[in-house]
């Protein structure tokens, strides 16, 4: 598979990041942050909307995956 960002909605995100074993540390207003160890995670909760290209980038570098196993996740 390539390293294509794939399209998604912020929820298919923490749902994603969930299986691997983040969990909500906190919200404030649509944006959820997540941690695991030592890793947080800024994921922005706007209903409906998919996720810019270089949000989700910058989401899977903070969370420490590829985009080919975020797909894997979904």
């Amino acid at each position: 598979m390539s390293g294509r960002l794939p399209v998604v909605t912020g929820r298919q995100v923490v749902r994603a990041l969930e299986r691997l074993g983040f969990v909500a540390l906190r919200q404030r207003g649509s944006h959820l942050v997540l941690g695991k160890g030592d890793r947080r995670v800024v994921v922005p909760l706007h209903t409906g909307d998919d996720l810019k290209p270089g949000t989700l980038g910058t989401i899977l570098k903070n969370a420490g995956i590829t985009a080919d196993e975020l797909r894997a996740l979904l």
